[in-house]
């Protein structure tokens, strides 16, 4: 404050479940100017539901997309998409929890087979730098979907092709690199607000599962194959 002069930084994120982060911005803005206060409006997110809509309020250009969703089907999103060839693309609004759209979650049969076909969509798209904002999937397959939109093929011990998901993870064997996307020009940057390990008591079955519709026998079986991934 300089001479009685205030001026406001808004830069808030999202109210999960009640409010996206734009219009929680734009709520405080509107109280403010009203008191005659001026302000900014910078929109923030931490990797999960909403970092595309903050990259577009930053500047980013969006990009629609259609990918597979968390139920199997159909489903339009959006990457974000900036000048300078970097694209930032979310599993939120791909096949994350909100694309249920009421449907009760399905933690073994839900997969990031959307995911890896936005990131395809992207470098398509001529990205060179693609920002992953990982937070709010409603999958535990440890990328497997994401890896076959991207050309990559699982099979089980008798080579019989495998579905990408979590309950499939335990029937891996082996991973063949099938017309794979070439990404060697691409550098990527993950978007994550946590730290946990893999697999164990503090691993992504353990602790976010039960998120995702898991019961106490899913997270035992979740946890087993993403081992099993990790080993194939």
């Amino acid at each position: 404050m300089k001479d009685g002069f205030v001026r406001v930084l808004i830069a808030p994120d999202k109210f999960k479940g009640c409010l996206r982060a734009g219009e929680v911005a734009a709520g405080i803005a509107a109280g403010l100017h009203r008191a005659g206060i001026e302000c900014t409006e910078l929109p923030l997110a931490d990797g999960g539901d909403g970092s595309v809509d903050a990259a577009l309020s930053a500047g980013f250009r969006p990009h629609p997309v259609t990918v597979t969703a968390a139920t199997g089907h159909p489903h339009h999103a959006t990457i974000a998409i900036s000048d300078d060839a970097t694209a930032l693309v979310e599993i939120a609004n791909t096949c994350g929890l909100a694309t249920y759209a009421g449907s009760p979650p399905d933690a073994l049969g839900a997969s990031s087979f959307g995911f890896g076909e936005a990131i395809r969509a992207a470098v398509h798209a001529g990205a060179r730098t693609v920002v992953l904002a990982l937070g709010g999937s409603a999958s535990t397959d440890g990328g497997a979907g994401m890896l076959a939109a991207l050309g990559y093929e699982f099979s089980d011990a008798d080579a019989n092709p495998l579905q990408p998901n979590g309950a499939n993870l335990i029937h891996i064997h082996s991973v063949r690199r099938h017309d794979a996307l070439d990404l060697s020009h691409v550098q990527f940057v993950l978007a994550s607000d946590v730290t946990n390990t893999l697999t164990g008591p503090h691993g992504a079955a353990a602790v976010f599962a039960p998120q995702k519709g898991a019961r106490n026998h899913d997270i035992a079986r979740l946890d087993a194959g993403l081992k099993t991934l990790v080993a194939a």
